[in-house]
């Protein structure tokens, strides 16, 4: 989708370049049966009784039920969240070449329990262009996928977030988005998105496992009202209580996408 955009005034200061590449708003035969011996005509009770299979006198257990997967991910999708995670974030785009978001936060105390919706729905943001299972640097597109959720940080003092926090002036930013939306305040929060990342690092970290071809700095964020180049963005308030609800006690991930793939 080509959308005309104003180029974000950030990139007129080095620290504020600096912000936002961080940002990146920057995949035999069958066995035989055993025969069942039928007495014959000068069988006696014996040998009725010999010739009759004995019952199991171990019945097999009722089979446990499957607990409920979450609303809209296919088998293929949640085959990819780890069995440990008990917390995952759940962002759906429209489509694929849509930057109109959703987002639930589900948890479960227990794998055999049922995913339950503890935060939103909430609306968000996504990539100006959309989706991508191949995300490069440039391509204003969020990479879809299922990946871990380590750490955070932001401009702001830490709200009580669980993740670690990193609290740095680096994370101001300001300029415009693609509609003319000021961008001030979009990074007061975050957390990081592992892609292309090191867990357990700031967010701020240049590390690139995967090249600097690949793009990075993926992020969950402040939104300010327009698509990101990447990241994905919720309202301040709703980044508040997930920073204070995500847990690294119970690993949780991010499961990102359009609607149709994720669904698969």
């Amino acid at each position: 989708m080509s959308v005309p955009r104003r180029p974000p005034a950030l990139f007129a200061a080095p620290l504020l370049v600096l912000a936002l590449l961080l940002t990146g708003c920057s995949s035999g035969g069958a066995p035989a049966k055993s025969p069942v011996g039928a007495p014959g005509p000068q069988s006696d009770a014996a040998s009725v009784r010999r010739a009759s299979p004995s019952p199991d006198p171990t019945p097999s257990p009722d089979p446990t039920p499957s607990p409920a997967g979450i609303p809209g991910l296919g088998p293929e999708t949640l085959a990819q969240v780890p069995a440990e995670a008990r917390q995952v974030f759940v962002v759906t785009g429209e489509e694929a070449d849509s930057n109109q978001s959703g987002a639930v936060l589900y948890s479960r105390e227990d794998p055999a329990e049922s995913w339950q919706p503890v935060l939103g729905p909430w609306p968000a943001h996504n990539g100006m262009e959309g989706w991508t299972d191949h995300h490069v640097a440039g391509d204003l597109k969020s990479p879809t996928g299922v990946y871990p959720l380590t750490d955070a940080g932001g401009r702001l003092p830490d709200p009580g977030a669980l993740l670690p926090y990193d609290e740095h002036p680096r994370f101001a930013v300001d300029g415009e988005g693609f509609f003319g939306e000021p961008l001030e305040g979009s990074f007061d929060y975050v957390v990081a998105i592992n892609y292309n990342r090191t867990a357990g690092v700031s967010p701020l970290d240049r590390t690139r496992p995967l090249g600097l071809e690949r793009g990075g700095g993926i992020w969950i964020h402040v939104d300010h009202g327009g698509p990101t180049q990447g990241c994905v963005s919720v309202p301040e308030e709703h980044m508040e209580e997930l920073l204070r609800t995500l847990d690294p006690a119970m690993n949780p991930v991010i499961v990102m996408g359009d609607a149709e793939t994720l669904g698969r």
